[in-house]
């Protein structure tokens, strides 16, 4: 008869969904969230329909081609490359020519990167185009001001020092134009191989 007396001890769940509550928002408050940014390209602004479009001419030395098809081969300067990874110095040898060798760049001021991808090109291999693009630019203007490519990259242009210095690097000149531009063109994709 004594066990049927007895009553069975149940757990609190009360305090157990205060726990559950307190660490839902402990991991909120310190968890950071990765936001993708994308790419970062400033583009220009939209030209006016009732303006003709300029009349750009340019020397087609000039012009640093490298194009990406959908199987992800590169073919830079109608030269098919293997090494992903020597397109930055290529870039810094074409841009920094200053006329030397005719069939490079004339000057910083004229050379133009133009990079064509397929419709069939992975993300992946356009991402790593373009960055050994922007970082053979990091790397020839953190030269110009004696700083690592990394370092010029961090400049905090809101900083009036730091501005000073990437506006030397890009050599801007008396009407606001940088005399050494990062001049890329990216190429609207062709539509072979690719959906």
């Amino acid at each position: 008869m004594r066990g049927k007396d007895r009553v069975t001890q149940g757990v609190n769940a009360g305090s157990m969904a205060d726990i559950a509550f307190l660490l839902l928002i402990f991991f909120l408050v310190t968890t950071q969230i990765a936001t993708d940014k994308g790419i970062l390209i400033q583009l220009p602004p939209k030209p006016d329909p009732n303006e003709p479009p300029p009349d750009i001419k340019f020397n087609q030395r000039n012009v640093f081609k490298i194009l990406i098809n959908s199987n992800d081969d590169l073919l830079v300067e109608d030269e098919r490359l293997r090494d992903v990874n020597s397109l930055k110095d290529m870039v810094k040898e074409f841009v920094l020519n200053y006329g030397r060798n005719p069939d490079l760049s004339d000057s910083p001021k004229d050379a133009i990167v133009s990079i064509k991808a397929d419709r069939g090109t992975s993300y992946e291999t356009f991402i790593t185009v373009y960055d050994q693009v922007e970082w053979a630019y990091m790397e020839m203007y953190g030269e110009r001001v004696g700083m690592s490519a990394d370092d010029f990259r961090k400049l905090d242009l809101s900083d009036p020092e730091q501005k000073k210095i990437y506006n030397q690097a890009r050599d801007l000149g008396p009407d606001g134009k940088p005399n050494f531009p990062k001049a890329i063109s990216i190429a609207q994709p062709s539509k072979s191989g690719g959906s």
